[in-house]
């Protein structure tokens, strides 16, 4: 016969077997060593690169061409990485961060083999860090997470954390794990596009420019803009399925921090990637990423401006190198200057994105 205690826990299973509907995971459920398998595989579509084109303005010809990819070798026209990356971010949003204040950065991404229309993308993760914030109200989960393609192929693989609420504030801190992440990933260590440089077009691409003119040091202010509606960042948070309540809950949010909804980070990253094709034509797949840090909010009727700075190169194959790019984004300010910390080493206030990756880029042999 069962005690109190056990008969508690019992009564607390049986009532939690009848609850239905998924209320997320709080900083308390997660653990180190947790493996999640994420609802719902997605099947890529040619509806989705066209809404997401339309979204971002993105003019990169390698993924708006199937004949430009087709000249380079390439059964069609790839799928942009980083609507590769919204997919499989989403799907993890409901058990990672659905109870999220904030999603603090990334690191170590490694793309993988390229996303065409017609594949179905699913996701998986495994939490790696943990750590109690010192209010004892919120908590930061670490956690890498795989995409696959329907050959269990990888098309990416990211480490990400999170600040996520706690349900009890007088639950016990569980023990600290930070993991050990690299500053940023290997040159070597990178998927070399399976492409012929040899018939680039560079005409076509939109800019003369290739591996070889670039330097190390350089910065490119992109010159363009885009103001982001309220509409725009909704639908492209949907077309993730990224059901994140501070996006899309007005209601809740008018009643926190801002008093409205935060634009998903991933926004401001594709916003600033289509930016960045006027300096960076021929960069345009990405295939790492090192860092990244949403360092303001951004909202809707901001307008975003971006510059990169080339940090670092890298021969990858005979025919393409790679730029490892530092990709910073501004709201409401011009990047003539290249506004990024003050001299208190603090962003500022401006700044609302620092995005560290990897892009392929051909060489002129």
């Amino acid at each position: 016969m069962a005690g109190a205690f056990g008969q508690e826990l019992v009564d607390k299973a049986d009532a939690k077997s009848k609850v239905k509907a998924n209320a997320g995971n709080f900083f308390e459920d997660f653990y180190v060593g947790m493996n999640i398998v994420h609802a719902t595989p997605k099947t890529v579509t040619e509806g989705d690169v066209a809404l997401y084109t339309g979204l971002t303005g993105s003019r990169y010809a390698l993924f708006s061409s199937d004949r430009f990819a087709q000249d380079i070798g390439l059964e069609a026209a790839p799928v942009d990485p980083l609507l590769a990356f919204h997919v499989v971010f989403g799907k993890t949003v409901p058990d990672i961060s659905l109870n999220a204040v904030a999603n603090l950065g990334y690191a170590d991404g490694r793309f993988g083999v390229p996303v065409f229309p017609g594949d179905t993308l699913c996701s998986l993760s495994e939490v790696i860090g943990i750590k109690e914030n010192s209010n004892g109200k919120t908590g930061v989960v670490y956690v890498r997470t795989t995409g696959f393609n329907q050959n269990d192929e990888v098309v990416l693989s990211y480490v990400r954390w999170v600040m996520v609420k706690k349900r009890d504030v007088n639950s016990p801190a569980p023990d600290t794990v930070i993991p050990d992440l690299p500053e940023a990933v290997k040159g070597e260590d990178l998927y070399a596009p399976m492409m012929d440089a040899e018939d680039w077009q560079y005409d076509l691409a939109g800019s003369p420019h290739s591996y070889e003119d670039y330097e190390v040091g350089e910065k490119i202010d992109h010159c363009d803009a885009f103001t982001v509606e309220e509409a725009e960042h909704q639908i492209a948070t949907r077309l993730y399925q990224n059901t994140a309540k501070v996006h899309f809950n007005q209601h809740e949010q008018a009643q926190g921090r801002f008093g409205k909804r935060l634009i998903y980070g991933g926004v401001a990253i594709s916003m600033a990637r289509s930016i960045a094709f006027n300096g960076l034509a021929n960069a345009a797949q990405i295939l790492g990423i090192n860092s990244g840090a949403h360092v303001n909010p951004l909202f809707a009727g901001d307008t975003v401006y971006a510059w990169s700075e080339v940090i670092e190169k890298a021969d990858i194959s005979q025919g393409f190198g790679a730029l490892r790019l530092r990709l910073v984004a501004t709201k409401d300010l011009p990047c003539a200057d290249f506004p990024y910390k003050g001299e208190d080493g603090k962003y500022l206030e401006n700044v609302i994105l620092d995005f560290d990756y990897w892009a392929a880029i051909p060489k002129r042999g």
